[in-house]
């Protein structure tokens, strides 16, 4: 097999060449579907580059063959790590290589050498839990810790907010065990003597200030310091592929928070030197640091505080300001001095532990936040600048002024302590106008800034990148950074260790144009859509761009009380993630690799996604997948025969009012297994699912038949919805709510007119008709909520609904009027101040509905059950039936994979504790896979009201 030219025309090898030599190597997870390449397509950057296929290596000697094969055919290799690159370090053309999915295992902790011995998919997150039992941790501690690999951290010398007490990757790594781009073995040698040429250059270059990362870090290779392990950290997979490395681990201190207030975020900035001084940390610290008593100095900026207020996110209180610095020392004796030499507006000691971690979340969530805290989306691309922190200020001053001067807005915030800068600018791409291609206006106004940028940090001594490493974002700027000789000796440096050029291509040394491959700039196709997408200007488009790649989606395991991603955290497959989900969706309205919606690549994609809209609350950016996925089977579907659930399950209100005159017989006739299964498999059902019983009357006629008798005033005190769920299968939900409520000297009517939120018509994508039920249920309702009195609904899936679909489908502005008018079973009572019965030694697992979690909010339910005296343990994630999915078949092991991730060992981990779902499925998944037998709360409130 040969070649031409590998880097320049990686076609010449055909993928079905690359994977069958890679078979014969033993190499056999790899893939060229249109599905994976399109998943891959993309980073966290605003780099869009295809790759040929995708290798997923099961061992290090499968590693090891992998880049063989790149190196003997002349194939492009790039490693991914979590694909979250902000400087689109992680996309290629030829092989991208996955090690998250196989290369994930902490090999050895020794807690005497204070190590760890890593494969490079690691998650960092899962070194620090394999190292606590110890005492210990990993130092470093980027924003994205939840899903970061320990490889990608090497690869661009990650360091996190905490560098300042535990020192950037570089500084932690002991050894890496490197596969070279070249089969020569003297790789070590020769570079110590490319430096040993050089040394008076590399001396008063290289290492000048602790975030200098740009370009390759010189300054290990010195005789004094001599460490090619360390130098390879920051290289960005230009030179060499981790197979497995030994990092230090350092001990685990307390730590304790103050947060200083400031007028803006430049006199936070200029604020730093002080504080470092305080501490007894010198501003110019160029040497690596060890662990010491300042251990963060973070800066927010409000703005980003504002989008989480907005959100209904919890913020902590905060000092008078618009612009914070976060603090953090592992000596208290610091924080005296530290307060008095700030110069703050005011500060606040943070000794609770819940309202540190809710402030460090925010400051996680920043690049995502960011993206979505101006008038227009914000980007990446000028992204991690850093200064020497005595610089800090006057930098931030002139950056301001380069905003202003190019019409651009920006939200700083990042790691002020190490003069590192994060910032997502709002530069105007315009979908469409360059196709990909450099030279659009957007490209264009895009790199007149960059290079201004580039120009006027070299006059502050910085370096285009502080953490993130240069990628396709700035090596092209490298020039205007670094001299000639600096520039020769990085040429120098690839000819050594990767002569063939086959390793990430395009970065450092012979850098693709940074406007090049630009994925906003690509065509978008537009959509007439049923839904209207209000938070994106009725865009679909713009709706999927909401994704930037940050990947909190792909969180192993679910921080908090987060529901975001099920169905991945079941698989952990890319194309299960939000993030893999919102990749194909661009792809397809991109229009060049997945051809539209009706893509099988699009529906493979979303098959599995629940709908249980976790991401539209728990994504940073807003990504609302269940939206997207309704909009798409509409799209799909619309005029042509559907699959059948979509007639059954999708239909199932209207086939319940039907069945409600003759329930006891449907009952009967269900209750006989032939009949059962007979009906299962003509609804799609899967076998192993029960089919809910049906009340002998709906909740309707039970009160219609109650209060026929009753005498009083017309109006009530509170208006109780009956919607589908509860009329037609659950009626004491409804029933004990009402009992509730007359405890307490309340009199409660039922909405006597049937009014369904279209829930399953809109999960389905049958959105004609969902439209024409929510126009009716919003004149249906709307009377009631504006008669001032309260109107509750106890069904959370349905109440979402109202609250999330209602407006999307229709204009009508009573819509909104419902929206913002029904309550919460919880919500009520709390508006209504009802006496609570007594739950004191009650102990209650909550499972919350995801609809909850994610439109509602459970703050409510949580702080009336505390009130009322119960412990609650509340279970993170989906049950993992949500409405149709986990009924349908196919579905039925991931449906039970899910509820095993979170719901399920909450239960069996707390056998004696009340189980508490006010949802429907999530009442049918507890029941049909651990037998137990769940309350809502109304119910449980109303079995305590006697005692």
């Amino acid at each position: 097999m040969t070649v031409t030219d590998p880097v320049t025309d990686p076609t010449t090898v055909t993928s079905a060449d690359l994977l069958a030599e890679l078979a014969r190597r033993g190499v056999t997870d790899a893939d060229d579907s249109t599905l994976t390449r399109a998943l891959y397509s993309s980073d966290a950057s605003l780099y869009r580059v295809v790759p040929q296929a995708v290798v997923r290596p099961r061992d290090a000697d499968e590693l090891t063959a992998v880049v063989d094969v790149a190196r003997t055919v002349g194939v492009p290799l790039t490693m991914r790590g979590a694909g979250t690159s902000i400087a689109g370090n992680a996309v290629g053309r030829g092989l991208v290589v996955d090690t998250v999915k196989h290369l994930n295992r902490v090999l050895e902790i020794d807690p005497e050498a204070r190590t760890a011995r890593v494969q490079p998919g690691v998650v960092h997150q899962a070194l620090q839990r394999a190292a606590a039992p110890h005492g210990l941790r990993f130092g470093p501690d980027p924003s994205t810790h939840t899903r970061c690999t320990i490889g990608g951290m090497i690869g661009n010398n990650a360091c996190g907010s905490r560098a300042l007490g535990y020192g950037r990757t570089s500084d932690n790594v002991v050894a890496i065990d490197p596969v070279w781009g070249t089969t020569a073995g003297d790789v070590p040698a020769r570079l110590a003597a490319l430096a040993e040429a050089h040394l008076a250059h590399v001396r008063t270059t290289f290492g000048r200030f602790s975030r200098q990362v740009s370009g390759y870090s010189m300054e290990h290779l010195l005789p004094e310091r001599r460490s090619v392990d360390r130098f390879l950290a920051g290289s960005e997979g230009t030179l060499a592929v981790v197979r497995e490395a030994t990092v230090r681990l350092v001990e685990e201190t307390p730590r304790q928070l103050v947060v200083l207030g400031y007028p803006s975020m430049i006199e936070a900035a200029e604020a730093v030197p002080a504080i470092l001084a305080a501490a007894g940390r010198p501003v110019d610290a160029a040497v690596p640091v060890e662990q010491g008593g300042l251990v963060a100095c973070e800066g927010l900026d409000a703005r980003i505080v504002d989008l989480v207020r907005a959100r209904g996110g919890a913020v902590p209180d905060l000092p008078r300001g618009a612009g914070w610095l976060f603090v953090e020392v592992s000596d208290p004796g610091l924080l005296a001095p530290v307060v008095a030499a700030a110069g703050a507006l005011e500060s606040r000691m943070v000794d609770s532990a819940a309202e540190a971690a809710a402030l460090w979340r925010i400051r996680e969530d920043g690049a995502g936040l960011a993206a979505r805290s101006l008038a227009r989306p914000a980007h990446a691309g000028w992204e991690d600048a850093a200064v020497p922190p005595q610089a800090l200020g006057a930098w931030l001053r002139d950056f301001d002024a380069l905003l202003r001067e190019h019409d651009l807005d920006g939200v700083p915030y990042g790691h002020f302590g190490d003069g590192c800068v994060h910032v997502r600018i709002d530069f105007p791409f315009e979908a469409g106008a360059g196709g990909g291609e450099a030279g659009s206006a957007g490209a264009a106004r895009f790199r007149e800034f960059l290079v201004a940028c580039a120009t006027t940090l070299r006059e502050h001594g910085g370096s285009l990148s502080g953490e993130h490493g240069d990628g396709r974002a700035r090596s092209e700027l490298l020039p205007i950074m670094y001299d000639e000789e600096s520039l020769r000796l990085f040429g120098a440096v690839k000819a050594i260790c990767d002569p063939a050029g086959i390793l990430n291509p395009g970065v450092l040394v012979d850098p693709d144009p940074l406007d090049a491959d630009l994925r906003p700039e690509r065509p978008r196709a537009s959509v007439r859509t049923a839904l209207r997408f209000l938070h994106d200007e009725g865009s679909m488009g713009a709706a999927v761009h909401r994704c930037t790649g940050v990947g909190k989606c792909v969180v192993p395991s679910l921080p908090g009380q987060g529901v975001m991603c099920p169905s991945y955290l079941a698989t952990r497959e890319e194309k299960d993630s939000t993030r893999g989900r919102a990749r194909v969706l661009q792809e397809a309205l991109d229009g060049s690799l997945v051809h539209g919606l009706k893509d099988p690549a699009v529906h493979e994609a979303l098959d599995l996604c629940l709908s249980c809209k976790g991401c539209a609350s728990d994504c940073p950016t807003g990504i609302d997948m269940a939206t997207y996925k309704s909009e798409t089977l509409h799209q799909t579907y619309a005029g042509r025969r559907r699959p059948l659930t979509h007639y059954t399950l999708g239909r199932l209100p209207r086939w319940a009012a039907l069945a409600a005159p003759m329930a006891p017989a449907v009952n009967r006739m269900l209750r006989l297994r032939p009949l059962a299964r007979m009906a299962k498999a003509t609804a799609g059902i899967d076998q192993r699912r029960s089919i809910p019983a049906f009340p002998a009357r709906t909740l309707r006629k039970q009160v219609a038949a109650a209060s026929s008798a009753a005498s009083g005033p017309e109006t009530p005190d509170v208006w109780l919805w009956a919607d589908s769920f509860t009329d037609h299968f659950q009626p004491g939900s409804g029933l004990a709510a009402i009992r509730v409520l007359e405890a307490a000297g309340l009199r409660v009517a039922v909405i006597p007119e049937r009014a369904c939120c279209g829930l399953t018509w809109t999960t389905t994508g049958q959105l004609d008709k969902a439209r024409t039920m929510a126009a009716r249920t919003a004149a249906t309702l709307a009377p009631y909520v504006e008669s001032g009195v309260p109107v509750l609904g106890v069904e959370p899936s349905c109440l979402a609904s109202l609250r999330s679909d209602l407006a999307e489908l229709t204009e009508d502005p009573r819509a909104e009027v419902v929206a913002r008018g029904v309550l919460t079973f919880a919500e009520a009572l709390e508006r209504l101040d009802v006496a609570l019965p007594d739950l004191t030694g009650v102990e209650v697992v909550a499972q919350p509905h995801c609809h909850q979690s994610a439109v509602l909010g459970w703050a409510a339910d949580q702080r009336l059950l505390e009130r009322a005296g119960a412990t609650v343990t509340r279970v993170a994630g989906c049950c993992g039936l949500a409405g149709n999915f986990g009924m349908e078949k196919g579905h039925y092991e991931t449906s039970v994979a899910v509820a095993e991730t979170h719901l399920l060992p909450a239960v069996r981990a707390n056998p004696d504790a009340v189980v508490l779902a006010d949802g429907m499925s999530c009442k049918i998944q507890l029941d049909d896979l651990a037998q137990v037998p769940a309350l809502h709360l109304a119910e449980l409130l109303a079995s305590r009201l006697e005692a």
